[in-house]
């Protein structure tokens, strides 16, 4: 995972290409608490951070949103009580792309250095 946490995003275009399975296999193999959800024909790269009440799940929220405007590349965010739902990928190429990836990456990393007990 600190091989992918380390890369930076790189513009997408509309002709970006998706990961290929193999490639999305071998990320999963870096990110093992994440998996590839189907969201109305749509893949997308989701987690769920546990957290014990509403206001920590918060504060990682406002976190991963600080993390994705540094990077310019935004997540679908849904924070609950206990826990907070994070989904990346591509809206431009619908479907993951290599900044999902490496921002899932990031995110663990944020997750693990300043969340994690």
């Amino acid at each position: 995972m600190s091989r992918l946490s380390e890369k930076n995003c790189t513009a997408c275009r509309v002709d970006s290409p998706l990961l290929s399975e193999a490639d999305v296999h071998t990320a999963l193999l870096q990110l093992p608490d994440w998996e590839i959800e189907d969201v109305g024909g749509i893949n997308q790269l989701m987690r769920v951070y546990r957290f014990k009440n509403f206001v920590s799940a918060l504060v990682f929220t406002q976190a991963v949103g600080e993390l994705a405007e540094a990077y310019g590349h935004h997540p679908a965010l849904l924070t609950e009580w206990g826990k907070v739902k994070v989904s990346w990928w591509t809206h431009k190429i619908h479907g993951v792309h290599e900044n999902d990836v490496i921002m899932a990456a990031k995110t663990e990393q944020l997750f693990l250095t300043r969340f994690a007990t």
